[in-house]
Order: structure tokens, then C-alpha cells, then sequence
């Protein structure tokens, strides 16, 4: 667009612009050294570092333009706004909107756990019927969504809208920026319960999701999950349900599987089948690891089928999907045959029994399996009993050993020694490093999980680092 047309979407005042008919675009950035010929340099004021002292560096880089909250001294065409982030988010709705009018189909994910996998899944799954836009990582709060969306051209048919949530009206919010014409909720477990003050609170968030889908629109929700199934009484749209477990009843659309095996790593086949506005049944072979990925996988399916795609086409995708964002359950073998499952981008208690069960199920002849585990943050008072039941259930689960750090580490042990198995407190991640260097064995399998804050990618980074011939398996 011009600088007119970008003052115009997102309420500024424009400034310092030679040629106020200039196009910029098409990518938009806040971090300076991300910059491009053309690009807009959205200028974040915050804590530590303000966006407003780098617009020299972005111009270096060959920004055209940048969103600030001041006129700011800089050889840079400026549109001066009330706030960079609010005007980054009407910059994504006016991009949307015109995407809208050219048929894109907004989809939108949410949930407690697997929102990012599930996304990778969609994304690959869609990208197979157009051009898809799918969020880096984990985009999906007020600031990493509406990136997402500013790169929507008229070329694109389908946008994947991640939407995370700390609190009430969050995915309202992110709905407003990227409004969806299918929404799909996983799940909602006990990630964040500190904050929303219990369950009930986060699937009255989760379902903002719901809210926000016209009749028109799909509503994909988990069957399996009574919070989520309650859902359907809080929508306009059509329902799609799926369900890892047998044949949901109801709705619009049924996904389901049957027939679900797994192979030496965890990797799961199952029939897909559908009913309902679409009908059939196709066999799909999983790339990915972990039993919970079978319900992803038919989230996945779910939504492809709702925005129109066929149900051979969606099974061929899921097939050939591959992880596509680091640190989610991970697999790497090194040249001497250890194993490290690196699911450390982040931890909650659904997704570490999730990894405990995946963990269980990659033992080899003559080898151990190991975790090493971290704090799950952001749990409030359930903390502590929480931290207990992942050492009880990997006891329960058969693993040999476990190795816990952080400050509910003490009571993961607790739970390890309630259920008679062995496990250690260390003191923090160096300790931990060290130990698994000692005593880890090349048939030998360890889990690398934590919140997001302990970092413990580090940890399995090292691990892996130890024998640079590794071959990754993700």
C-alpha cells in the first residue's frame, strides 16, 4: 500500500514522507535488525528496550516506513499514531478484511495445550489446497497474531490465527484482529490456572473463540473434552466435532479414528474417518510423535474439511506432515545412539503427562528411560499437588529414572517416591547437564521438559551438542 493508504489503516498522522504515494511493504516487523527493502518498522516502546531508538537501524535495513507513538528525528517516513500496537492490530484488520473480500478463510486456533502442533498440522494441511499464511512458533498474542496476518496477500486463501490467552477477553481481542470463519478449540486443561483462578475460567476464555463465529461458520470442537463440548451452546455456527475415541454423535461434521497403532517411536496410523457434510474414511499415517497427536491430527482434519478441502487430499497431508516448530516433542539421536526427546518450549500438566506417556513408550532393549523435568509455571495454588502427580505418574509409567529441578522440583521427587520410583532433586541446570552427561547410556531415552522460563532446551541442546554426528529425527 501507499503511505496514504497506511496512515489511513491505522489512524495515523503521517510525517517525514517525501512521496506520501510511495508504497511500502510488504513485510512489517518490530525488531529493526528483521528489517527489509520496503518493510514498515512498527516502534514498540517497552520495558528495557523502545522501538523509537532503532529506527535508524531499520532504515538501514531498508524499512520504507514506521508506526511510532512519536515524531522521532530519523531519515524515515513516520505515521504517528496513539499506539504502535493497537495501530499494528488495525494494520492486520484492514489486511484481513481485504483478504476477506478476496475469499480468504480465517481459521483460529486455541486451546490449553497442543494449540502450536495443531497449527504446524492445519498449516501443512491446508498449504496442500493454496497458499496458506501460518504463524512462526507460537505467534499468537496481541503482538505476534496481527504480524501474522500483515502477511496476507491477495494471493493467499487460507490465514491460521494462533490465539493464546491469559485472562478474560484475550481471544476476544485476537478475534477482533483476525475475525474467523472457523474456530477450533482442543482443549481446556490446567495450563495458567494461576491466573484464570480454575478450569471453569479458562474454558469461558477459550470459548470467546466460539462466540465470535458467525452462522456461517464452523465451530471444530473436542468431543472428548466436556468443557469443550459445552461449548456448543455458547455458538451461532455450525459444529464440527472430533474425537480420538469412537464416533462423537451429533453436529454438522464428525471426525474420528479407529484402528490407531503406533510404530518403534511413537509415531501413530489410524483410519480417519468423516461423516456428515463430508463422508468417507482414509488411512493416515503419522510423522509426528506422541498418542496426543492423534487428536491434533483430527482437529486438523476438522477444520480442512469444514473450509471445503476433500477428505483423500486432507489424509495425504497429514501423512506427510512434519514437526514444524522447534523444541515440541523433538526427537534426536546422536551418532552413539542416545536419545533425546526435547519438549521443552513449554509445560503444563496435560502436556507432561502427554510426553511422560510418549517417553514410556520409546524404551529400547537394553535401555533406560530418563526425565528430566522442570517447574510448570503459572499453576497457583494447585502447584505443588500438581508437580506431585507428574512424579507419581512417572513412576506409575515404569520410567527409571527421574531428575527434577526448580522450585517445585522437591515435590515432583515427593510424587516419584509415593509411586516406589527413583528420582533425584539437582539444584538447577548445570547439576542436571552434568548428571545426564555421567550416566546416560546409548540406548538410553530422556525427556527434556519444562516451562517456557527454565529454558531447558539448553539442557537438551547440550546433550545433543555432546556428539556433533546426531541425526535429528523430528
Amino acid at each position: 500500500m501507499t503511505l496514504d493508504e497506511l496512515a489511513r489503516a491505522t489512524g495515523g498522522r503521517l510525517v517525514r514522507a517525501a512521496d506520501p504515494g510511495a508504497r511500502v511493504g510488504p513485510d512489517v516487523v518490530i525488531d529493526s535488525r528483521r528489517a527489509t527493502p520496503g518493510s514498515v518498522f512498527v516502534a514498540i516502546p517497552g520495558e528495557r528496550v523502545d522501538g523509537h531508538d532503532y529506527l535508524d537501524a531499520a532504515a538501514s535495513g531498508g524499512a520504507a516506513a514506521a508506526l511510532t507513538a512519536r515524531e522521532v528525528d530519523a531519515d524515515l517516513a513516520q505515521v504517528v499514531v496513539d499506539d504502535p500496537v493497537a495501530a499494528l492490530q488495525r494494520l492486520a484488520r484492514h489486511t484481513v478484511d481485504a483478504g476477506h473480500a478476496g475469499g480468504l478463510v480465517v481459521v483460529g486456533v486455541t486451546g490449553s495445550s497442543g494449540k502450536t502442533s495443531t497449527k504446524d498440522l492445519i498449516g501443512q494441511v491446508l498449504g496442500r489446497f493454496g497458499a496458506t499464511v501460518v504463524p512462526p512458533g507460537s505467534f499468537n498474542n496481541e503482538i505476534g497474531a496481527p504480524l501474522t496476518a500483515c502477511r496476507v496477500d491477495g494471493a493467499t486463501r487460507f490465514l491460521v490465527a494462533e490465539m493464546g490467552a491469559r485472562g478474560i477477553g484475550h481471544v476476544r481481542a485476537l478475534t477482533e484482529v483476525t475475525p474467523p470463519d472457523i474456530g477450533a478449540v482442543l482443549n481446556v486443561g490446567h495450563a495458567h490456572v494461576g491466573e484464570f483462578g480454575s478450569v471453569e475460567g479458562i474454558a469461558q476464555a477459550k470459548g470467546e473463540l466460539v462466540e465470535a463465529l458467525d452462522a456461517d461458520g464452523w465451530a471444530v470442537l473436542n468431543a472428548a473434552d466436556p468443557l469443550v463440548a459445552a461449548m456448543a451452546s455458547r455458538r451461532r455456527a455450525r459444529v464440527a466435532w472430533f474425537a480420538d475415541a469412537g464416533e462423537p454423535e451429533g453436529g454438522d461434521l464428525r471426525v474420528w479414528a479407529s484402528d490407531v497403532v503406533a510404530d518403534d517411536l511413537q509415531r501413530f496410523s489410524f483410519t480417519l474417518h468423516a461423516d456428515g457434510a463430508v463422508t468417507g474414511s482414509e488411512p493416515v499415517a503419522l510423522g509426528v510423535l506422541g498418542r496426543h497427536n492423534v487428536a491434533n491430527a483430527l482437529a486438523a482434519a476438522a477444520v480442512a474439511l469444514a473450509a471445503g478441502c476433500d477428505l483423500p487430499g486432507v489424509a495425504e497431508a497429514l501423512t506427510s506432515a512434519r514437526p514444524q516448530s522447534r523444541w515440541r516433542m523433538e526427537l534426536v539421536t546422536r551418532a552413539d545412539g542416545l536419545a533425546i526427546l526435547n519438549d521443552a518450549y513449554n509445560a503444563n500438566p496435560d502436556s507432561m503427562a502427554a510426553a511422560l506417556t510418549s517417553l514410556a513408550g520409546l524404551r529400547r532393549d537394553g535401555g533406560r528411560v530418563v526425565a528430566a523435568v522442570g517447574d510448570m509455571l503459572e499453576l497457583g495454588d494447585t502447584s505443588a499437588q500438581a508437580h506431585r502427580a507428574v512424579g507419581e505418574l512417572a513412576a506409575r509409567l515404569g520410567v527409571d529414572e527421574v531428575l527434577a529441578i526448580g522450585a517445585f522440583g522437591n515435590h515432583v521427587i515427593d510424587g516419584v517416591a509415593a509411586g516406589g520410583g527413583r528420582g533425584q532433586y539437582l539444584e538447577g541446570k548445570d547439576e542436571l547437564t552434568r548428571h545426564l552427561r555421567a550416566s546416560l547410556g546409548p540406548r538410553d531415552v530422556v525427556l527434556v521438559k519444562a516451562s517456557r522460563g527454565l529454558a531447558l532446551e539448553t539442557v537438551a541442546e547440550a546433550l545433543a551438542g555432546a556428539d556433533d554426528e546426531g541425526e535429528s529425527h523430528r
